[in-house]
């Protein structure tokens, strides 16, 4: 099954969908203006230390009046462009899909299982806080479409860098580097104060010290082939800077990067709100992910008919794969309270080709992306979408499940909005959903693993000097000290005093983004294995979270009886 590329069912719709939705965005951006002008980020207030202090409240008085006036000059036209977008909301498929450049089955699909039937697979999770303009100042950020393309651009310059390795072969050397500890260009500076994004440095390794990693050749076989043929530079001359930590035993492999890892085969993206952001980042991946889902979610009145559920907002969900995606599935929570119900937070649940395996039968994979309630306090109602989120899946994959197929991962990312160290998130901590899907960072419910990093940042602070860049927050990230001051500490329960961190253990902080993957649904053909969990900077001072990655070594065994 080949998805259409409208979520409209024929042009006709899609083109009326398109006038009522350009009747009413001018009206929407002068409102959103309003806000913008009147909420100042913290770097803002820095900046406008040295002006006069009457300067500031006189562009807000007449700033505000300014956008005002036009949002009620353009309310009326907004009013005819709602009425004639809401009701087409009902034939809307809740996705838009983008597919780059004609079909290449060589280029889109891993040839690793074909000719060696091994393949390492790299997921990547981030909230990026993409709302309107005038919603982001309310965590911090601000100028969403500059950040929009800030982020596509750092996340497709480091995605589609070379992935080298390099051996250490001193009898003194405490151990090997991963694949992201080697050869990694620097960032460069940016004159005006922006985000640089070539290559950086990447960091604190905790990979095995046992086996010496090899340069590779071309005798050696090339597992994620079709990967790394894009976005190279053959003739990169990237400079060196490493750090790194000696791994303890039983330790999962684990690094703070600064970079996003190369030749990430699976991203999913929260809080992408904003259709235009959303837009500037599918052109900015477009060239590396070639299958591209946003604007995903529900619009309007869901189900038709009920006022009381209203939807402002999508669901935020994007994700962007380098395989072909066979079939997708979008359900909305409809258990959300407060502000959040304005957005249709839910479940995106994808099929996606990674090949063929040695005996020319189809492998494919399971890819599940969520975003759960947000306030504190309500651990019930994230149970409930974490039910729904169990089932939904099961559905969805009984369904679309072949007999001619081969299933090797199944993964589970996104936003929880729960950590696994808050007494006040007990509840969610002990859901059955992590009977079922493995969360490498976890040791047990409320107790997380001494070398997790908390991925919930400190909005007030997002802009101070020690996690201004990523090389500077990827440093302070691997000192607990500092860790303290930028990390979310972990939420109390209500009346009890919170007693943080147990003695003798790490502070942590706050984890609420999650790759999680499962093995009991995947074929008996094949045996999976953790190769890295990363948390990585990259995107500092551009979100108030830290994305995390997750990479998978997939091994079929091809002597396996079918029968």
């Amino acid at each position: 099954m080949v998805l259409r590329a409208s979520p409209f069912p024929n042009g006709f719709v899609a083109g009326l969908h398109a006038v009522g939705w350009t009747l009413i965005v001018p009206c929407f951006w002068y409102l959103d203006r309003v806000i913008a002008v009147c909420k100042s980020t913290t770097k803002e207030r820095a900046e406008r230390q040295e002006q006069e202090c009457y300067l500031h409240p006189l562009k807000v008085f007449l700033g505000s009046i300014f956008f005002f006036l036009f949002f009620l000059l353009t309310a009326p036209m907004a009013f005819l462009g709602f009425l004639l977008w809401a009701p087409l909301q009902a034939c809307r498929r809740p996705f838009s899909y983008h597919r780059a450049g004609p079909p290449s089955a060589e280029r889109e699909t891993n040839r690793g299982f074909e000719q060696t039937g091994k393949a390492s697979f790299t997921f990547a999770s981030a909230n990026l806080c993409l709302l309107t303009d005038g919603l982001a100042r309310f965590n911090n950020l601000a100028h969403t479409q500059r950040r929009a393309h800030e982020i596509g651009q750092c996340i497709a310059k480091s995605v589609g860098r070379a992935q080298v390795v390099i051996t250490v072969e001193s009898p003194s050397s405490c151990g090997p580097l991963s694949p992201s500890d080697s050869f990694i260009p620097r960032v460069s500076s940016d004159p005006e104060g922006g985000h640089g994004c070539e290559p950086a440095e990447s960091s604190a390794s905790s990979d095995d010290a046992a086996d010496p990693l090899t340069e590779p050749s071309s005798s050696q076989p090339n597992y994620n082939e079709n990967s790394n043929k894009q976005g190279r530079s053959d003739h990169e001359g990237p400079d060196v800077l490493l750090s790194k930590r000696p791994r303890q035993q039983d330790e999962e492999p684990w690094e703070v990067s600064s970079l996003f890892p190369a030749n990430v085969d699976m991203l999913c993206l929260e809080e992408v709100f904003d259709k235009r952001a959303a837009k500037k980042l599918a052109g900015a991946l477009q060239p590396l992910f070639g299958h591209i889902l946003y604007d995903v979610g529900v619009y309007a009145c869901q189900p038709p008919c009920r006022c009381s559920s209203f939807k402002f907002f999508n669901s935020g969900l994007f994700v962007a794969s380098r395989f072909p995606v066979l079939e997708a599935q979008y359900r909305c929570f409809p258990n959300s309270r407060g502000e959040d119900a304005l957005a249709a937070k839910g479940l995106l649940s994808t099929k996606v080709l990674i090949g063929q395996n040695k005996k020319k039968k189809k492998v494919v994979g399971y890819f599940n992306c969520t975003h759960l309630h947000a306030p504190e306090g309500e651990g019930k109602i994230r149970c409930d979408q974490l039910d729904m989120v169990t089932r939904w899946i099961g559905d969805f994959q009984t369904a679309h499940r072949q007999p001619d197929e081969e299933v090797v991962f199944d993964v589970l990312c996104g936003d929880f909005n729960f950590d696994n160290c808050s007494p006040d998130d007990a509840l969610e901590q002990n859901h059955c959903l992590f009977e079922e899907y493995r969360d490498p960072c976890r040791a047990e419910p409320g107790k997380e693993k001494p070398w997790v990093i908390g991925t919930l940042l400190e909005q007030p602070s997002l802009y101070d000097d020690d996690v201004s860049s990523p090389e500077k927050l990827q440093r302070t990230l691997q000192s607990e000290e500092l860790r303290k001051q930028y990390i979310s500490p972990p939420v109390p329960k209500e009346g009890v005093p919170l007693v943080y961190p147990e003695a003798g253990q790490p502070w942590i902080g706050r984890r609420i983004d999650y790759v999680l993957y499962r093995e009991t649904s995947i074929s008996k053909l094949c045996r999976t294995e953790l190769e890295e969990v990363t948390f990585i900077t990259q995107l500092a001072g551009l979100t108030d979270h830290i994305p995390v990655g997750l990479r998978l070594k997939v091994t079929m065994d091809s002597d396996y009886d079918d029968e």
